[in-house]
């Protein structure tokens, strides 16, 4: 079967960042986070939608 080499790269990066951390996602979203604040790169945050309201139908 075919084998996509990037997808099969991007899985092995996975794989090694997650061992890094003995596969624990609470350490692994700490990481995150540290990540986030010490880069320079900007984050967007969109403010949460108000919901429409509905029209009444006579």
């Amino acid at each position: 079967m075919w084998q996509d080499p990037i997808i099969k790269e991007t899985r092995e990066l996975r794989e090694d960042y997650a061992s890094k951390f003995k596969n624990d996602p609470d350490a692994i979203f700490e990481d995150i986070l540290k990540r986030q604040k010490t880069s320079k790169t900007k984050y967007v945050i969109f403010l949460p939608r108000k919901p429409k309201a509905e029209k009444k139908v006579a």
